[in-house]
């Protein structure tokens, strides 16, 4: 499989932070520092999860997520003043299963992920799509982060 030590080290790296509340409100920071901090690298996504998902077009990936792909859901809510749709993404394991920030890093059924309680002001999540790691990967360079 292709990108698969990348997708091995993204995943561990995720897994290392499960219960971690440094990421609140900043699910697309988390799944792009799983992929880039455990393979040293720089990747290139929109400004958030909603945007990321448009331009990876997420909506054109429906079913079940392979594993170290973006799954992409459309929520809105507050952010430092501003309502809009952020949108959610998470990490694929593999198994139905995302690692993804929400109140804190945890692990959730992708399905599931709908149902999860939203923070207070914020919508329900709706799955879009996922977003192949081919497509996520695009253009990347390396880099050494501290």
């Amino acid at each position: 499989m292709k990108f698969e030590k990348e997708i091995e080290n993204a995943i561990i790296w995720a897994r290392n932070h499960l219960n971690s509340k440094d990421y609140r409100l900043r699910c697309l920071a988390f799944v792009e520092d799983a992929y880039e901090r455990s393979n040293e690298i720089e990747m290139w996504g929109g400004a958030d999860a909603q945007e990321s998902a448009e331009l990876y077009e997420a909506h054109n990936h429906i079913g079940f997520p392979p594993k170290g792909t973006f799954v992409f859901y459309s929520c809105s809510g507050m952010v430092e003043g501003e309502i809009k749709n952020w949108g959610h993404v998470g990490l694929s394991l593999g198994n139905g299963d995302v690692i993804h920030a929400w109140d804190k890093v945890r692990i959730d059924n992708y399905l599931e992920i709908e149902s999860l309680t939203p923070a207070p002001g914020w919508s329900q999540p709706k799955l879009i799509g996922w977003a192949p790691v081919e497509r996520i990967l695009k253009g990347i360079q390396k880099k050494h982060w501290d």
